[in-house]
């Protein structure tokens, strides 16, 4: 189903994300024999959207959702919402519930439970173990008023449980835009005792025809002879629209009248349009074909892409209100942010929207946004266009520093000057979008390896910090493992020490205890410093 709207949701720990940084310009299933992903049961299983519909559905009665409840020993205040569910190829299952509280959102209260083919509960991943207990019917003196701002919500009452102590709060979401020119949706968390702020985090995250970036492509549109139209009937409905500078509403569907689009370069509006349009097509492929998931949320439904946002705004979001991906045109209006790794990156962001929630703030801040780069890539590899060659590189199509280098380094992620390369005790007070670097080095150090590198001509230098020297595994297996974890194990308060368990637990259930995937895993993360057990 879509994500709820900003008055039914029960969480709102993330609804939207960018590529760029804000203010920028420029338990465990059966263990199986090492090197057997494609017939391992622990993969995610093929699900058609009807399919995915009756597997919520069934975990979705009070029967279910009452039985775990009580296996988890909660209050009986505390109540349970399914919001998704993944199938292993086994037939294991794993149920992820939101949380209310005396009929108040619980945000960090999420979870998943994890069970057995046969139905039963073999473990649970909590966003949090503390016992929630508090007074909601204390005293409102400390309600927030209402942001004067267009788009802002009035104040509403929560049970606060990322951080610590669980405690009632107000949550209130600030809107108007950002200095970028990008829509605001500041969630700020009050302390409805005190009136203390205790959170914050921003909600949008600054993610044939002729394309620019891609060249000649093949894209799924609808209609007949005279009048066609940029919709995708054949991948949920994914449709492309033309904003025309406008910074809201949605927009013009493109339409042509022999289905030819664009000329490859910015003369014609339809161009970016091809290129938004082909992006969203192949991030459908490769999570449907991948990782066997039906669209965004896995329902079938497609999104909504809208090109032309603004003027002259260098960067791209993706926005949960709206189902959708929206895309600047660049500095001068003359490089759209339309590339194939940046659609990827957005729509990824809706992915990790419907699964684990990582706040975007702090560490799982920093987790979200690397999620959307590895899936970048992933989407870059999968599709392997002559025209965009597949890399480690994020966003080196659309030249966004104006000198031809990328936006971002997966093998040594300080080269942009500012990303992390290894984790410290300081890793959760940098932007998402430089504290990704860790997850992004862990990634191509899992995928490609330590050292000087050379993939589809595109050399490389990865460090350690540790010193060691490390041997990839691949692509398509990393893939499926940080797939795995985010979908299985992560949850909305996740920091890199919990990233580190949940891949190591995703590679055992798909790799087996002392195999060669484990001990990779466990070595890529010691040499981006993030060490365990």
């Amino acid at each position: 189903m879509r994500p709820l709207t900003s008055k039914q949701r029960i969480s709102a720990l993330a609804a939207t994300a960018a590529l760029v940084a804000a203010g920028v310009t420029a338990g465990t299933a059966g263990a199986a024999p090492s090197g057997t992903t494609s017939a391992n049961g622990a993969l995610p299983a093929q699900l058609t959207a009807t399919q995915h519909t009756k597997l919520v559905k069934a975990a979705d009665t009070e029967a279910a959702k009452t039985a775990d409840a009580r296996a988890l020993g909660l209050g009986a205040k505390e109540k349970l919402h399914v919001k998704d569910v993944i199938k292993n190829k086994d037939g294991s299952t794993h149920v992820r519930y939101e949380r209310t509280y005396d009929g108040l959102p619980v945000l960090g209260g999420d979870l998943v439970v994890h069970k057995s083919p046969g139905g039963k509960r073999t473990g649970t991943t909590k966003a949090t173990n503390a016992k929630i207990a508090v007074k909601t019917s204390a005293s409102t003196a400390h309600k927030p008023t209402t942001a004067k701002a267009k788009g802002s919500e009035a104040p509403r009452k929560i049970v606060w449980a990322a951080d610590g102590k669980p405690r009632l709060a107000w949550e209130t979401v600030v809107g108007g835009f950002q200095k970028s020119g990008a829509p605001n949706e500041l969630h700020v968390i009050t302390d409805a005792k005190t009136g203390k702020k205790l959170f914050q985090f921003q909600g949008i995250k600054e993610g044939s025809g002729n394309s620019q970036y891609s060249g000649k492509v093949e894209i799924g549109t609808s209609g007949k002879a005279g009048k066609f139209k940029m919709v995708d009937t054949g991948r949920g409905g994914n449709s492309t629209s033309d904003l025309k500078g406008g910074q809201g509403g949605k927009g013009k569907v493109f339409t042509d009248k022999d289905d030819v689009w664009g000329d490859g370069t910015t003369k014609d509006r339809a161009t970016a349009g091809v290129d938004a349009h082909y992006g969203a097509g192949e991030t459908w492929d490769y999570y449907k074909k991948v990782h066997g998931r039906e669209g965004i949320a896995g329902d079938g439904k497609g999104a909504l892409s809208r090109v032309h946002y603004g003027n002259g705004y260098v960067n791209a979001f993706w926005d949960d209100s709206c189902f959708c991906m929206t895309y600047g045109d660049g500095e001068g209006n003359k490089k759209p942010l339309t590339s194939l790794d940046v659609a990827a990156h957005e729509m990824s962001h809706g992915v990790t929207s419907t699964t684990a929630n990582l706040v975007y703030a702090g560490e799982s801040g920093g987790l979200n946004e690397a999620t959307s780069d590895i899936f970048a890539a992933a989407v870059e590899f999968h599709a392997n266009s002559p025209e965009d060659v597949p890399d480690y590189l994020v966003g080196e199509k659309i030249d966004i520093n104006g000198d031809g280098t990328p936006l971002r380094y997966m093998d040594k992620p300080s080269k942009d000057g500012n990303s992390l390369d290894y984790w410290s005790p300081e890793a959760g007070d940098v932007d998402v979008h430089y504290s990704s670097g860790i997850a992004n080095h862990f990634f191509f150090l899992l995928s490609v390896g330590s050292g000087e590198r050379e993939v589809n001509g595109v050399k490389y230098n990865s460090p350690t910090k540790d010193g060691s020297k490390l041997e990839g595994i691949g692509i398509k297996k990393a893939e499926q493992i940080w797939f795995k974890a985010l979908t299985e194990q992560m949850t909305s308060t996740t920091d890199y020490a919990g990233a580190r368990n949940a891949t190591i637990k995703a590679a055992t259930g798909l790799y087996g205890k002392d195999s060669a995937e484990v001990k990779a895993v466990k070595a890529a993360w010691t040499a981006v410093n993030v060490t365990g057990s």
